[in-house]
């Protein structure tokens, strides 16, 4: 008995010896995908580079003149800068053997000059960033700034649907007509795979959020539906393909991105966008990863993780491994040749095109139109700022010359005047405000002529409306951010924020308005700028009926109608001088044209106002002091709020009527 029991174990252990040198000779032939996950017991590392809004950033700026790609210079992102860090970065996680993936999360196009060339059949944006390696980008609110046709072209442009194999494009919320070339042609996808040299499969998808769908410009009859039900059928499509890890690439903000991942927890990742935040470390929603790369291209996200195959668990490894989250993109990058020269081709058909837009009058986007020695700055949110009365005091006098009528008010809001205004700082470019840094600040839109930038309309409305308006102006923050906050030119108000709204009526979050949040509306009588004190204005009065001859621009004005309809309370009807109401279907009569017929664009009255500022002693016109800080045009104070004193009323009226009770009932018993 116990000699075969030897002889059972010598052939047992002489079995696996032969078992174990036949499976080594056979792994060089094993798929790539199971060797990854050899003994499920090994973690498997990889790191995700992202960006997001870029908004057609595609050269350094902030300011654009300050930048040299010879002198150490302070001028902040650009693709050449950042496709430089992208392949150090990628170089170094090959000789670890780390597979890298790079996401962008959206309004990669909108701002900058070099979006007009997507309305001239050009694809800058994502050409150049195919040429970087993008594996995978989503779609953002500013792809359809010139409307979902437009959007079209430039993806065909660009390449696709063949070049999903390069770098793919989604919307996986987005529903488009069947018969539209977005759909028809395959301009977008759903879901996407990404099977790494390690082995791991990281499935993708990509979303835009409700707040992105509401500030669009133009959306046509695109359908954007629910984020979390999509999100749900994303997981669980992506899960069944055998995707180990899943990221959701977004165009949502962080609170919708934390709202998704606690609806969507088997979400790993979400690369973010849209509310344009720099998260220098993860936001942490379970056990979803949350990141985000602020804006234009100013940092490189980088997020190193590691997949433990034993838990299907992510885990973050920048710490660990001595890895910032964002890596900025600055003067320590040299621009990446080929990346420099097919922007540098890009610059000159943007030159080309502007000579035409402009009649000669520019031919280079860094030509210097004034000179300032501040910063413009379009902060703090939610608040009047130096630049936004700049912009709406070039809308409200650059709209009277060309229309030849007084124009008493303009408004403009924070959502389309995008950046601050930055003089150069160097030695060759101190105090020079370039076209393309104002254009990069004003240019959002285009109009019904085709031509790049929203046009400026001109509307009558009476006094009281101009109050309503004022009223709006208070609530439209409530309805989003920052983005809603108007700035005027031409009067000055103030307002207590907590007299805005009665309440709220529960389930549809509609604010009841007490039409009282104002508590003080003056008009500018004068001419030219607004002055500070107190000298030159007239009071607006409830209910006025004379006519004042108001300018904005059209996609405030197309937007109004969505407000109005919510809150009928606070109607405004847009009129023509003669006092008729004009309907908004009849647009092009609105709209502010020059003598020979072209629109005249909130960019080009910016531009226009900056040049006829007062020459310098170099004769170069110059940024008056004024703009350097604010004109005290909207002031928020505080009283006892509407409400408290409703409260305090039906207190009173309650304690009356109980006194009066106990006093009958006391004299019953007499």
């Amino acid at each position: 008995m116990c000699n075969r029991n030897s002889l059972f174990r010598a052939n047992k252990g002489l079995f696996w010896i032969l078992t174990t040198i036949l499976v080594v000779a056979l792994l060089p032939g094993i798929p790539r995908s199971l060797e990854g996950h050899a003994g499920e017991t090994e973690e498997l590392h990889f790191c995700i580079l992202h960006t997001n809004d870029m908004h057609s950033a595609l050269i350094p700026h902030s300011p654009a003149v300050d930048y040299h790609p010879e002198k150490e210079n302070p001028a902040i992102g650009g693709l050449a800068r950042l496709a430089t860090a992208v392949d150090e970065i990628r170089e170094n996680k090959r000789e670890e053997g780390e597979p890298v993936l790079l996401f962008d999360a959206g309004d990669f196009l909108g701002g900058a000059a070099f979006a007009w060339l997507a309305l001239h059949g050009y694809a800058a944006e994502l050409t150049v960033m195919q040429e970087m390696g993008y594996d995978a980008v989503v779609i953002g609110n500013h792809e359809y700034d010139y409307g979902p046709d437009v959007l079209a072209r430039y993806l065909l442009k660009a390449g696709y649907p063949e070049a999903h194999r390069q770098t793919l494009v989604l919307a996986s919320n987005t529903k488009a007509p069947e018969d539209h070339p977005l759909a028809a042609r395959d301009l977008y996808r759903n879901t996407g795979m990404f099977e790494l040299e390690n082995g791991l499969r990281v499935g993708v998808f990509g979303l835009i959020g409700e707040s992105a769908v509401l500030t669009m410009v133009e959306n046509g009859e695109m359908q954007f539906l629910d984020p979390c039900e999509v999100a749900r059928r994303a997981v669980d499509e992506l899960k069944a393909q055998g995707a180990d890890v899943v990221v959701a690439i977004t165009h949502s903000g962080v609170d919708e991105d934390r709202e998704l991942a606690r609806t969507v927890p088997d979400i790993d990742v979400i690369v973010g966008g849209h509310c344009h935040t720099a998260l220098h470390r993860p936001v942490m929603e379970g056990a979803t990863v949350i990141v985000q790369a602020g804006y234009l291209g100013e940092y490189l996200g980088q997020l190193e993780l590691a997949y433990d195959p034993s838990t299907d668990k992510v885990r973050v490894r920048n710490d660990e491994n001595g890895h910032p989250f964002l890596v900025p993109i600055d003067n320590s990058f040299a621009p990446h040749p080929e990346i420099e020269a097919l922007v540098t081709e890009y610059t000159r058909i943007l030159n080309a095109d502007l000579h035409e837009m402009t009649g000669g009058e520019f031919n280079d986007v860094m030509t210097t139109v004034a000179r300032s020695d501040f910063v413009l700055s379009n902060q703090p949110p939610v608040s009047e700022t130096p630049l936004g009365n700049f912009v709406t005091d070039a809308m409200r006098l650059v709209a009277q010359e060309v229309t030849g009528k007084r124009v008493d008010i303009a408004g403009q809001a924070n959502g389309t005047i995008r950046k601050s205004i930055f003089p150069g700082t160097m030695e060759y470019s101190i105090g020079n405000v370039s076209f393309y840094e104002i254009v990069e600040a004003t240019s959002m839109g285009y109009g019904l002529d085709g031509d790049a930038g929203c046009p400026i309309v001109s509307v009558y409305i009476t006094g009281e409306e101009v109050r309503r308006l004022l009223e709006i102006a208070v609530l439209l923050p409530r309805f989003g951010d920052d983005s809603f906050f108007l700035q005027f030119s031409g009067l000055r108000y103030s307002y207590n924020p907590a007299n805005a709204v009665l309440l709220t009526v529960p389930f549809i979050n509609l604010p009841l308005p007490t039409t009282r949040a104002v508590t003080r509306a003056e008009l500018f009588a004068g001419d030219g700028v607004q002055p500070v004190d107190g000298e030159g204005y007239i009071p607006l009065r409830r209910g006025d009926e004379n006519l004042y001859h108001v300018v904005t621009d059209a996609y405030i004005l197309l937007f109004l109608p969505t407000v109005t309809d919510m809150l009928p309370q606070l109607k405004i009807v847009p009129k023509n001088v003669d006092g008729e109401p004009v309907p908004l279907e009849r647009l092009d009569e609105l709209i502010v044209h020059h003598a020979d017929g072209r629109e005249l664009k909130v960019w080009e009255a910016v531009v226009s106002y900056a040049a006829a500022q007062p020459p310098g002693v170099d004769g170069v016109p110059r940024i008056p002091d004024y703009y350097e800080s604010v004109a005290g045009r909207i002031n928020r104070t505080w009283a006892f709020p509407f409400i408290g004193w409703l409260v305090l009323i039906l207190a009173a009226i309650a304690a009356g009527i109980v006194f009066l009770l106990l006093r009958r009932r006391k004299l019953r018993k007499l």
